[in-house]
């Protein structure tokens, strides 16, 4: 088990305490109105929350993956919109940390750490979601540039990014087909629109949408690594810190949803007593405490195994998996407890159940978490 330094420590208490004094005093005005929270952005910048993910030299500190989701979780705590704002680009800087070329790392590292630069995912297309081997979009070399053609779906940040990692199919007549796709390091120009917002259910705020490449050219080195033909595996990887990170959106919605309800539950009275002590809503709570708990276990165990340099596909699948369905029961039972206040949107229990389904079909749905963690078990325990 990592055990956070005692810097590591204080960073997850300012964040803590920014969630408290900042976060969740404006979330509800702002997610209803569904406003761009850019104050809250810029004071996370200010915090550092943006490089947590950028290693030394380029950013001012490095954490662990556990320090990394406990902050994520925080932030989910106070408003999800918030920790989904720097998910994906967390996911780009491990990306170029870990596969991107000595030029790559000291062109964008350094104005992410700071988050300078916003970074965001392309990964969806209109026509496919969970088969990635399946996308359309295409980078055609054409001199020393690619010129891109497709179009993704489903993009957080896509309008204030600076930076999008796109996969796409340099050759597509590639055979495995997972050979023949790569990552492009992609920045805003001709040819490369944001065509529309998506409306959605919950997630307010931060805009997610669909962005379009026609005739986009970008140079040969735009390539994530040294390389092309090797983006499948490197995405691959850069998921299990994007599973990780949903988990733990999952755990801060499922957490504000308990400590909501706790609250609740305490100060409401029926038939003359505290409606805890009825043992319906006594055993929804036991029920919402422990789901969390194993919940969190599972996260940071996965995010454990990936600082020690271990493969954690299969683990970061149970945490995502587990994590945001157990967040869903959560905000549903938070909802019961509330009674007609939990429907109410005076109340945030209703933003948490809005929210909670997000995890669930985000980063890979769980069916598809399934496939993955009966895959690795099937390899890991081979008949003999």
């Amino acid at each position: 088990m990592t055990v956070l330094s005692d810097e590591e420590k204080a960073i997850v208490e300012v964040v803590a305490e920014f969630v408290d004094r900042e976060v969740r005093p404006a979330a509800r005005d702002l997610e209803h109105a569904n406003t761009y929270p850019e104050e809250l952005i810029d004071r996370m910048k200010e915090l550092g929350v943006f490089g947590l993910a950028v290693p030394e030299p380029y950013g001012e500190v490095s954490v662990s993956k556990r320090c990394y989701a406990l902050v994520t979780e925080e932030l989910a705590r106070g408003w999800m919109s918030l920790a989904g704002a720097m998910g994906g680009h967390s996911v780009v800087a491990y990306l170029i940390a870990t596969f991107g070329t000595e030029a790559q790392k000291d062109r964008y590292l350094p104005r992410m750490a700071t988050g300078e630069l916003r970074a965001a995912m392309a990964l969806t297309e209109p026509a496919g979601g969970s088969d990635l081997q399946a996308i359309t979009t295409t980078a055609r070399r054409d001199g020393d540039r690619y010129v891109v053609a497709g179009a993704k779906m489903w993009i957080t940040n896509a309008r204030r990014a600076g930076l999008i990692a796109l996969l796409c199919k340099t050759d597509p007549q590639a055979s495995p087909r997972h050979r023949g796709i790569s990552v492009l390091l992609v920045e805003p120009g001709p040819g490369l629109t944001v065509s529309r917002d998506l409306g959605k259910l919950g997630y307010k705020g931060v805009e997610t949408c669909e962005v379009v490449f026609d005739g986009y050219e970008t140079p040969l080195g735009s390539a994530l690594g040294e390389e092309e033909g090797r983006g499948f595996a490197q995405m691959m990887r850069g998921l299990e810190v994007g599973r990780i990170q949903v988990a733990a959106r999952a755990l801060g919605v499922g957490r504000a949803a308990l400590e909501d309800s706790l609250r609740y539950a305490q100060e409401r009275e029926a038939f003359g007593e505290p409606i805890w002590r009825h043992q319906s809503i006594g055993n929804y709570l036991a029920d919402m405490a422990t789901k969390l708990r194993a919940a969190r276990l599972l996260t940071l165990d996965a995010a454990d195994l990936l600082d020690a340099g271990e493969r954690c596909d299969m683990e970061a699948g149970m945490a995502k998996l587990y994590a945001s369905e157990a967040a869903m029961d959560i905000a549903l039972n938070a909802v019961r407890i509330h009674g007609a206040s939990g429907y109410s949107t005076e109340f945030d229990v209703e933003r948490y159940f809005r929210d909670a389904p997000l995890m669930i079909v985000g980063e890979g749905t769980n069916e598809i978490q399934r496939g993955v963690i009966v895959r690795q078990l099937i390899s890991r325990h081979p008949l003999r």
